[in-house]
């Protein structure tokens, strides 16, 4: 036991070197995870059905059935030996070592603790974050940083016979610097498709330059041709850039250009800029009347750049600036651009793009932005600059340089029960035609939540509101250049809570809540004269109404297999309706102070199932002015339909359906129908295939809108391509 426990001491020299013989090839896979590996540390145990010493060597040896258990892993071998005056070791027979999920097994194992080089003789390599496998006949560890491999296979693919595979007689690494590869194959099963005889390439293992996925397709109408070859380029550590060349037969070269740095951990952006000589000729008349005539080569851009520095918790300063060269960049691009690729609700650091950058798209706002914010008060400073795509020239699009909002959140008064809230405005208004100038707004509020017995909640409330304009540009005789308004409003509020717990009992539902809240809110504004101030003067309409609604819910205890308890809202109904005094008091015929029947009706009972719709029903007409539908349907195979339909009455009436059928296992189809039903127009058809087996997959689609037609291919192996973007963003 001496000697077992003596070679235990000694055993973590050992474990030390493991993770080395993991690292070399990461930069290949995932560059990230080679500079976030740490070396396993804890207790290591071993077993073995003989440990000895040799004193005269110097040297440990276990023989049969070796394991050797470490944190994070395990060693398994038929002999292990250690000459701890050399620091030389070997691992023979049958070598596996596992280290987290990634694995590493080799007829012999030939190292030095020491210098931490060595050599692993027909080893296999598995990482199990891309799921990629690499054989070699030797991969040695010759320096701090250097490898060198023989006969090397590299795939994703688990067969024995790859769908795909790499290979190469010699390739010399060194981390952080360039990798050799000679006489090197890309192939498919055993025929091989591209030959390299001489490769050189960057080994960084932080973030890696080199070419991206291309992107292929092509449209009848629009674009012809359509190529994309995007290249990356890790400048340094807290900087990259991506360069987009694309190309497109019936609008020439387009270049663009993202830069993405980090200053430091609270001061980071992103720039991006494209430019296109578009020589496509176009006449045309859009649907809301502007034409353009370009019979010559049109000069197109667009740029973004967005910042954020955070000075300390709650005070930060973010700009969002985007503007484009012409009204129709959007309408023209709407198949594929870098805004759309970008585009996302949360709040991803590198991709902030807030406005969905198809042909809908109305108006682009650039903003600059500097917020206070404390616990119960918020400080903003904003720059603003709209584009109009509606109109011809943006003359009287109204800009908003500078806004400066100061907001208190309601809050008790000196600790009574009486509540304060106020809203405030200091802002200049800007265009070249219509009304413009400075505007001061002051609006505190206060309210009162009383108790009625158990049951009831009583809330009063008392605003009022100070606004003084000094205006210029007016063309109206019947506005002020300056002037004030004074005005007040009240509301109160009644609402109560009434609920029931239902024992079900069942296997999956233990119990279900059902609540309902009733509320009852009156609003009354007095009539004021508005019409001498500017349009940038928000107004308050004359207001006397009581609305009630009545909120039903139904909350599922679940319970789940371990006997954990969780909960969901399946079930949640919601009508409202505005009753407006002001019109029933109103002399004369034809009153309708019943306002529209607002409904809404929330139906999630399990993950694959989810129904939502809300309505808006006219009650003097008879007619249904709103109706939109939601339905999402799939199943544990990931087979899925979605419907849409929105309708609003002489406006919008659209059907749109999304579906995806899991054929087999390896054939998946998709077809997506977006209908303008009042025109009877097909807005978009799209067909799909994606074709995917364990390691690779192609995606095939063609799309038909209404003013063009489109096909795209993309084809990909698995555990490839996605290279150096991702490496900045916080882990």
């Amino acid at each position: 036991m001496d000697r077992i426990q003596h070679f235990r001491n000694i055993v973590p020299l050992f474990i030390e070197l493991i993770p080395f013989f993991l690292v070399f090839s990461f930069f290949q896979i995932n560059p990230s995870i080679a500079s976030e590996r740490k070396i396993a540390k804890g207790p290591v145990n071993i077993e073995a059905d003989s440990v000895a010493y040799e004193r005269d060597t110097d040297t440990y040896s276990a023989k049969g059935s070796v394991v050797i258990t470490f944190t994070g892993g395990f060693l398994k071998a038929d002999r292990v030996a250690l000459n701890k005056t050399t620091g030389d070791a070997k691992a023979e027979g049958g070598v596996f070592i596992k280290s987290d999920d990634d694995t590493l097994s080799g007829e012999r194992v030939e190292f030095n603790v020491f210098s931490k080089t060595g050599i692993v003789y027909r080893g296999k390599l598995f990482f199990a974050k891309n799921h990629f496998f690499i054989n070699g006949e030797e991969i040695e560890k010759s320096g701090e940083a250097t490898y060198h491999l023989k006969n090397i296979t590299a795939t994703t693919c688990d067969n024995d016979l790859p769908a795909w595979r790499f290979t190469g007689r010699e390739l010399d690494v060194t981390i952080d610097g360039y990798g050799v590869l000679k006489h090197g194959t890309f192939q498919v099963k055993n025929f091989p498709l591209l030959y390299m005889p001489y490769m050189v390439f960057p080994a960084k293992t932080t973030r890696q330059s080199g070419f991206l996925p291309p992107r292929f397709s092509s449209s009848r109408d629009k674009h012809g041709w359509d190529i994309e070859v995007p290249f990356y380029w890790a400048i340094s550590e807290n900087a990259d850039a991506t360069f987009y060349q694309r190309y497109m037969d019936k609008r020439g070269f387009k270049e663009g250009m993202e830069f993405r740095y980090i200053i430091n951990e609270d001061s980071f952006g992103t720039f991006y800029a494209d430019y296109l000589n578009d020589t496509k000729d176009i006449t045309e008349t859009e649907e809301d009347g502007l034409s353009r005539d370009w019979q010559d080569s049109r000069k197109r851009w667009s740029f973004y750049l967005n910042h954020e520095t955070t000075f300390s918790p709650g005070f930060y300063f973010r700009t969002d600036l985007a503007r484009v060269s012409d009204n129709w960049y959007f309408r023209d691009f709407s198949d594929h651009n870098y805004y759309l690729n970008n585009y996302s609700k949360k709040d991803s650091r590198f991709s902030k793009i807030s406005f969905l950058a198809d042909e809908s798209l109305e108006s682009l706002d650039s903003t600059a932005r500097l917020v206070k914010e404390w616990n119960l008060f918020n400080l903003t400073a904003l720059v603003q600059y709209t584009d109009n795509f509606e109109s011809s020239d943006n003359d009287s699009t109204l800009q908003r340089y500078p806004e400066i909002t100061f907001t208190g959140l309601q809050r008790p008064v000196f600790g009574t029960p009486l509540n304060f809230e106020l809203d405030s405005l200091i802002a200049n208004y800007h265009r070249t035609e219509g009304d413009k100038g400075s505007l001061y707004d002051l609006h505190p509020k206060f309210s009162l939540p009383l108790n009625l017995g158990d049951y009831l909640q009583f809330t009063p409330e008392i605003g009022l509101r100070e606004t003084i304009w000094d205006a210029g540009g007016l063309k109206e005789p019947t506005k002020e250049e300056h002037g004030n308004r004074d005005i007040f409003h009240i509301g109160a509020e009644l609402s109560t809570i009434v609920h029931r717990v239902f024992d079900i009992g069942g296997e999956t539902v233990d119990k279900i809540r059902h609540e309902i809240k009733p509320e009852l809110t009156y609003n009354y504004i007095p009539y004021i004269y508005q019409e001498d101030q500017p349009d940038f003067v928000e107004r308050m309409e004359e207001e006397n109404s009581l609305t009630y609604s009545l909120l039903n819910t139904f909350m599922a205890r679940l319970k789940g297999k371990g006997g954990g308890i969780s909960y969901r809202e399946f079930l949640r109904i919601k009508l409202g309706q505005t009753y407006d005094i002001k019109e029933a008091r109103r002399d004369g015929p034809k009153k309708r102070p019943f306002g529209n029947v607002d409904m809404e009706l929330e139906f999630n009972p399990f993950r694959y199932i989810y129904f939502n719709t809300d309505l808006d029903y006219n009650v003097n007409s008879g007619d249904w002015e709103e109706t939109n539908f939601d339905l999402h349907l799939s199943d544990c195979r990931g087979d899925s339909v979605r419907l849409e339909y929105r309708y609003t009455q002489h406006t919008l009436e659209e059907t749109n359906i999304f579906l995806k059928a899991v054929i087999t296992d390896s054939v998946d189809l998709m077809y997506v129908l977006r209908k303008n039903q009042m025109d009877d127009v097909y807005m978009e058809r799209e067909y799909g295939i994606n074709y995917h087996k364990q390691c690779w997959g192609f995606e095939f689609t063609c799309s038909d809108d209404h003013n063009d037609r489109t096909w795209m291919v993309v084809f990909y192996l698995k555990g490839l391509g996605k290279v150096g973007k991702a490496s900045m963003e916080p882990g």
